[in-house]
């Protein structure tokens, strides 16, 4: 079974093949347990924190 994070209930679903869950483009996943796709919005800031630093110090490249 496959866990999804909801983006639109902020919520986990349940399985990738359940016709109750939300569209794929709407969850984050998927993901091998209930506390995987719990957390996926805390690993996604995350990411999106280091990518923007990385950009950011890309950005500054020969400036210093």
């Amino acid at each position: 079974m496959s866990f999804w994070w909801c983006l639109t209930h902020a919520a986990v679903e349940g399985s990738a093949t359940d016709d109750a869950g939300c569209r794929n483009m709407d969850r984050l996943g998927p993901y091998t347990t209930h506390e995987q796709a719990a957390a996926a919005l805390d690993r996604a800031r995350s990411r999106t924190a280091a990518n923007d630093a990385r950009d950011e110090a890309e950005d500054d490249w020969g400036r210093r």
